[in-house]
């Protein structure tokens, strides 16, 4: 019995030893296999990474690097590659519908230049996702999607390209991350070419503890702190081009003062006037600035990256044009001065020989109209322009054919392309062969083209979209460019100059809007200056004019006007070329000094108000600071005029 007993037990405990071993065994395989899954997840995850990280690089949906899918999309165009330099951008603080400009500067490390035209332009879009509608899209971009082109007109290899879009904040407050990417149009995303920007959108506060300055001290501008240092230029030797050729310039400033920069613009440092000679480009702000900028603070140390344009003077010779950078409430911040010399190789070929006899015998005629070229239509207004009138008007082609008959307040919208002019009234498109005009029914009535706004696309301080009388939209083959023209009688056109402030003192101001009614005039009776482009003066180049707005802004700009209606400048029977500029110093220049050949009128004078000055301009003719202070001492406008022109006489040609 008690055998049997055992035998039991050793039986049981046999097959306790075997289930705990079968547990064991089961327990240390379960280990393994998890062990062996983590391990693959692993590798798994891994890989995904690796292709959701390629997928973005390339621009791919990231379902393709789940299932492993590839695209040709996704692998970079041989030749095309960017290196970020820097951004003025990378967080910004914006109120709600604030807009702000962004400067990215890119270092091509690719094979092939970058061009901002052509087919295969480089431009920037909006990234991730790709081609989205972005909040911050602003009426200036090139298209809803793709905010600006590169801004030189090629970028060589190892050269710098710089993009520059403007960032127009939403209402809604809050944190925003905006990614953009630059491209090769119809050919691929550029490796490298990608930037994202931080934006908190934040109501403006305005401390309590302000101080509020004592009347009894006197205002003064401070410069304490504010001090630069030119690093990088894009030019550094002699600059050669042809007349009137627009350069491009790039200049990388550091702020090597204490006070931290936010508003900024590179500017001509003195007051320029219109003149035979002029840097004035249509991209810039004012007479007198190339470009303003208002994007993220520069503080001490930093680098602000600066892009702007200019144009060369229309006559051969040599030039030094200067500029200098204004910082917040200082006109010139110490050490940014920039010059560039310049040879021009050749003149422009619209640029006559200046002394031209019209006539023998002086007598009246009527008031001349004038065509002034005020906008060059391109992407600054979407290749189109939408015009209003504020009185009836009618819509009439080249023939003189009536298109269309307006009511005030009306829109048309109207462009060229491919031959053909196209507008629309509100009835879809419709087109005809010839160029349009846009004719008040009340003479002089106020046109405006509502989708120009200087303010937004130039950052001007006015808008400057209104013109009096007729407007026109004109194609022209040699340039391959169209314009807006503005048709309007001599004296109107005179109101809307931007010449001077319209706190100059008046017998100057009648001086110097004669001898640009001269000026003008002179462009008028020859019709040669732009004949190939249907006007008689550039509104930029020739002399600045912003048209209506600056009008209604400069009452005492429309009294000298009136005062000297129809008053010219003559010299042996004939209209005299009157050039004048900004500041002598001590003396003017003979024509020939400057230019060579001889025009008797221009002849070198002293100017004692402007000994130890430095010149500003070609020095030919009438200086504006000299003349000033003439008028400031009891000088009347006929005295100044004939000091500067010697041998002239001042005679009314029209009533």
């Amino acid at each position: 019995m008690e055998d049997k007993m055992k035998n039991q037990q050793e039986k049981s405990r046999e097959s306790d030893t075997q289930r705990w071993s079968e547990v064991i065994v089961n327990i240390v395989l379960s280990l393994l296999l998890v062990v062996a899954v983590a391990l693959a997840l692993s590798v798994v995850e891994r890989v995904f990474e690796s292709r959701v990280a390629a997928a973005k690089t390339a621009g791919v949906p990231v379902w393709h690097a789940f299932v492993g899918l590839k695209t040709a999309e996704a692998a970079p165009l041989k030749g095309y590659e960017a290196l970020l330099v820097s951004t003025s951008g990378g967080n910004l603080t914006m109120a709600p519908g604030e807009s702000k400009t962004v400067s990215v500067n890119f270092l091509n490390i690719g094979t092939a230049e970058w061009l901002s035209s052509g087919s295969n332009f480089v431009s920037v879009y909006t990234y991730e996702p790709k081609y989205r509608t972005s909040v911050f899209a602003d009426p200036s971009w090139y298209k809803i999607n793709q905010p600006a082109l590169i801004s030189e007109a090629k970028v060589a290899v190892k050269g710098n390209g710089t993009i520059s879009l403007k960032l127009k904040a939403p209402t809604t407050v809050g944190t925003y991350k905006e990614t953009f990417a630059l491209a090769v149009e119809d050919k691929a995303w550029i490796p490298g070419g990608q930037f994202t920007i931080t934006i908190k959108v934040a109501e403006q506060t305005v401390s309590s503890t302000s101080v509020v300055p004592s009347t009894s001290s006197v205002s003064s501008t401070t410069t304490d702190g504010y001090s630069a240092t030119v690093l990088l230029k894009s030019i550094k030797k002699t600059l050669q081009v042809k007349g009137g050729e627009v350069v491009t310039f790039t200049a990388g400033i550091k702020n090597s003062g204490s006070q931290t920069w936010n508003a900024r613009s590179i500017k001509l440092p003195e007051i320029s006037t219109a003149s035979s000679v002029s840097y004035v480009d249509s991209s810039w702000a004012d007479s007198k600035t190339a470009i303003v900028k208002n994007d993220s603070p520069v503080v001490p140390g930093a680098m602000d990256l600066i892009t702007f344009k200019f144009k060369a003077p229309v006559k051969k010779g040599n030039y030094t044009v200067k500029f200098a950078m204004a910082a917040d409430n200082v006109d010139v911040v110490t050490g940014s001065e920039i010059e560039i010399p310049i040879e021009v190789t050749s003149d422009a070929p619209e640029v006559k020989d200046f002394p031209v006899i019209v006539e023998d015998t002086i007598s009246y005629i009527e008031e001349p109209v004038i065509r002034v070229g005020v906008l060059i239509v391109d992407e600054e207004t979407e290749d189109q322009v939408k015009i209003t009138c504020a009185s009836d008007f009618n819509l009439k082609d080249g023939n003189n054919s009536l298109l269309a008959e307006m009511k005030a307040g009306e829109e048309v919208e109207a462009f060229y392309k491919k031959g053909k002019y196209w507008f629309n009234r509100g009835k879809g498109l419709e087109s005809t062969s010839f160029f349009i005009r846009f004719e008040p029914v009340v003479a002089n009535a106020i046109c405006t083209v509502t989708n120009f706004d200087r303010r937004i696309s130039r950052n001007a301080a006015n808008a400057d979209n209104q013109f009096r009388n007729i407007l026109e939209i004109h194609y022209n083959v040699p340039n391959d460019r169209t314009w807006l023209i503005n048709e309007l009688p001599m004296e109107y056109y005179l109101r809307g100059l931007g010449e001077t402030s319209d706190l100059s003192n008046l017998e100057f101001q009648k001086a110097l809007l004669t001898a640009a009614r001269t000026y003008a005039l002179y462009h008028w009776e020859r019709a040669t200056k732009h004949a190939s482009e249907f006007f008689h003066v550039d509104a930029y180049a020739d002399q600045v004019y912003f048209g209506y707005g600056q009008e209604a802004r400069t009452p005492h700009i429309t009294e000298a006007v009136e005062a000297t209606r129809g008053q010219v400048v003559i010299h042996g029977g004939a209209t005299a070329i009157t050039p004048y500029f900004s500041r002598s110093d001590g003396r003017t220049r003979s024509w020939n000094e400057v230019w060579g050949g001889r025009v008797p009128w221009c002849v070198s004078v002293s100017t004692p108000h402007d000994v130890g000055k430095t010149l500003w301009g070609h020095g030919v003719g009438m200086s504006a600071s000299e003349a000033l202070a003439m008028g400031k001492e009891g000088t009347d406008w006929q005295t100044i005029i004939k000091y500067f022109y010697t041998g002239i006489d001042l005679v009314k040609r029209w009533k």
